[in-house]
């Protein structure tokens, strides 16, 4: 696949994971799992097997870039998009499809956050692939949906309509991140899924619709194109980048094209957006702790989540449903009930 490309949104701060992530070293850029790598380069080792690492592109903040650079050393440089300042996740798709365009018109590209986890990997590349297929030589917009497993009141949701090709079937609307009741209601009805914020889409179809719902922001992009590849595109996009409205893809675009897609999957995924999506997808015990850790000793506790990696022994005695997570100098212990208010505590 050679006209697959790959565009990894990376400007996020992950402040509901505190101590973990921290603006300095967002959680992007961290060892979340204990596994020896980051989740951006889980996210990159993932990719891997559809497209080589020249069809990859890093959209970042500017003090991320040698972040990036540390992580991911065989990624051109070239490819490593600096953002002077956060705008939401339209102009900053904009920013990596218009460049992508100037050199490879025919591009097929997936966007897709760089903090999600996916566990069944393979799983992952045959949707994905099934998406890329669907795109690519037609005007349609594939977003990926996760079959919901819970009713979950963190993630927004898709309503799914008729079936369109294969797996693939048509979206009715996109639904806010509802209350409780109302996620039970989804669940229940079984037509709804999780928005997983993947994208997949041909190079032609994303720009045309940006021209048509956006076009101030295609106005911007066009002019900030004059200087891709050249030394004068990191001013160029310092000085019009910031110009740039904050909005979503999903406003800009999702919630207003009539050609847009999803194809329902089911590969083990998380957005790891608050500790108690990591204590999902983690191995628990039999009283339903997750634990990373050199040496933690647990007593009479009780679905609780435990992230030490850097410490010694650490015992934890008597807690339930709780969150004891240490970076460096910082600690926090929190109910997981109350974690929504991290980034309130944090401060």
């Amino acid at each position: 696949m050679m006209n697959t490309h790959v565009v990894i949104m990376a400007g996020g701060i992950g402040s509901r994971f505190w101590p973990m992530s921290t603006p300095d070293l967002p959680k992007q850029f961290v060892d979340i799992m204990g596994v020896g790598k980051t989740l951006i380069q889980m996210t990159v080792e993932r990719f891997s097997a559809l497209c080589p690492m020249s069809n990859f592109w890093v959209v970042t903040g500017e003090k991320y870039v040698d972040l990036v650079k540390e992580q991911l050393p065989e990624l051109p440089h070239d490819n490593i998009l600096a953002e002077p300042a956060a705008r939401n996740t339209a102009p900053c798709i904009a920013y990596a499809c218009w460049k992508i365009k100037d050199r490879h018109p025919d591009a097929n590209i997936v966007v897709t956050p760089s903090d999600a986890l996916v566990i069944n990997i393979e799983e992952f590349r045959r949707v994905i692939s099934a998406a890329l297929d669907f795109t690519e030589k037609e005007r349609r917009i594939v977003t990926v949906g996760i079959k919901p497993s819970r009713p979950e009141t963190g993630y927004g949701y898709i309503e799914t309509g008729a079936k369109a090709e294969g797996e693939i079937l048509k979206v009715n609307s996109f639904r806010e991140k509802p209350c409780l009741e109302v996620a039970k209601q989804y669940l229940e009805n079984g037509g709804y899924l999780w928005n997983a914020g993947i994208f997949v889409w041909n190079i032609e179809t994303i720009t045309s619709c940006l021209r048509m719902y956006t076009p101030d922001l295609a106005a911007i992009m066009d002019e900030m194109s004059v200087s891709f590849y050249t030394d004068q595109e990191s001013d160029t996009v310092g000085c019009l980048f910031p110009t740039c409205e904050k909005i979503s893809i999903d406003y800009a675009v999702m919630e207003k094209a009539d050609c847009i897609y999803t194809i329902p999957a089911d590969f083990g995924w998380s957005d790891l957006g608050t500790w108690g999506s990591l204590k999902t997808l983690m191995d628990r015990n039999e009283d339903g702790n997750a634990v990373v850790g050199n040496d933690v000793r647990i007593f009479d506790c009780k679905d609780c989540i435990i992230h030490v990696p850097d410490l010694g022994r650490v015992v934890v005695q008597g807690l339930e449903g709780c969150i004891v997570a240490q970076h460096g100098d910082r600690l926090i212990v929190c109910r997981l009930d109350h974690e929504q208010g991290i980034t309130q505590y944090s401060k």
